[in-house]
């Protein structure tokens, strides 16, 4: 297996131990949650006017999918939707007093996750970080970009 690979099967490794890990905790806490609502909840309290196509680009799922997410959302008293005045078109979301305590456990249990990974990040230096970061957004870029290109020709055909 050549390095590519190995850092490759390295991120996968590395996200299903901590899904695995995470999942016991998140499941206790979100009984009658999906992964996916929970993480609508945690995007729709962190950010400013969050729409359906937000929330779409954010979770790369379509539109129709975030539309029928969202309407769980509300039927089960999580969110709301709201228009702005200055437009009647667009609809929002936000999160109701439910919502927020759901939100606020999320965070919590995030937080709980950080501190019990806190002490190999402790011994990761400023120069190791910044070159992870470094790989990590021209990855990320060469990733948008490949999605922009099939989207591109998903539109065409």
């Amino acid at each position: 297996m050549n390095k590519e690979e190995q850092v490759i099967m390295g991120f996968r490794d590395l996200y299903n131990k901590m899904a695995w890990l995470n999942n016991f905790k998140m499941k206790d806490s979100f009984k009658g949650y999906k992964s996916s609502e929970v993480h609508c909840i945690e995007y729709i309290g962190k950010n400013l006017d969050p729409n359906v196509t937000k929330l779409a680009e954010s979770f790369y799922m379509t539109s129709g999918a975030i539309s029928k997410m969202t309407k769980k959302l509300i039927k089960k008293g999580i969110i709301e939707s709201y228009q702005r005045p200055d437009n009647k078109k667009e609809i929002y979301f936000r999160l109701t007093e439910q919502g927020e305590v759901i939100y606020n456990i999320h965070e919590e249990l995030h937080k709980e996750f950080r501190e019990r990974d806190k002490a190999v990040f402790d011994q990761v230096t400023e120069e190791q970080f910044d070159s992870m970061l470094s790989f990590i957004e021209k990855y990320s870029g060469h990733l948008d970009a490949e999605i922009k290109k099939l989207d591109t020709d998903i539109k065409s055909e």
